[in-house]
């Protein structure tokens, strides 16, 4: 196995199905099977979803009526519902979950603590980070990205709609191609959207390979950590 822990971004969006908004259960049942079969080879897995299916901070800001800090705090809120809908998918797939939020509020999840997060994926439980950093202006890139490194996770995996990083929109473009391998610098400097600039020089910092992929393949989570890397694109 090329990886013992790792961290899976989700975006939010993805969690809306067709519909383009809101929470599809069917795609919560999906993902949590995923999860499981990465348990159930010994992977220890922790978990940050995004909340576009629900608010973005800084679309909320976009007019000016809402302030941009109120709009990112509104975002925070969204990942901590779909953090709740994916704990409560997993725990129905048999799963341990514990979700952690940046922002404290213990009557729905435990505040985060790094030395408690690394007891339980020690224990092998699945661990949800939700609130994103707790601070405005940080997106939940950088979450995933700073809450990797803290818990020393050895590869960032994000699980999108696209099956990697394409040199432009492959829903806009025929011509658009798939980037297999991406350097940190590259990322930066052209201005690639794998993820946000802040969440990229902090991998880069760190040595953090990034993992781009298609999470509507069955199995991919698997084989990538296995070390196939064939469905996806890779920053490092």
């Amino acid at each position: 196995m090329a990886n013992k822990r790792v961290l899976v971004k989700f975006s939010g969006e993805a969690l809306a199905g067709e519909a383009g908004h809101g929470i599809d259960t069917q795609i919560l049942n999906y993902i949590s099977q995923e999860i499981k079969s990465l348990i159930d080879a010994g992977i220890e897995v922790a978990i940050v979803i995004g909340g576009g299916n629900i608010i973005r901070g800084v679309t909320a800001a976009q007019d000016g009526i809402i302030k941009r800090t109120s709009g990112d705090y509104m975002g925070m809120l969204a990942t901590v519902i779909n953090g709740v809908a994916m704990q409560e998918a997993c725990e129905h797939a048999g799963l341990e979950v514990r979700m952690q939020t940046a922002i404290k509020m213990e009557q729905i999840a435990e505040p985060y603590i790094n030395r408690k997060a690394v007891r339980h994926l020690e224990k092998g439980r699945v661990v949800i980070f939700a609130a994103g950093t707790g601070n405005p202006f940080f997106t939940t890139d950088t979450a995933a990205t700073l809450r990797a490194i803290e818990i020393g996770a050895e590869i960032v995996i994000k699980a999108t709609k696209v099956d990697g990083v394409y040199n432009k929109d492959p829903a806009k473009f025929d011509d658009a191609f798939k980037l297999d391998e991406i350097t940190y610098e590259q990322a930066l400097s052209d201005h690639i959207k794998v993820m946000d600039d802040t969440s990229i020089a902090l991998a880069k910092d760190n040595s953090l390979p990034i993992i781009v992929c298609g999470m509507f393949k069955k199995g991919n989570l698997l084989e990538i950590i296995n070390g196939d890397l064939t469905n996806c694109s890779v920053v490092k």
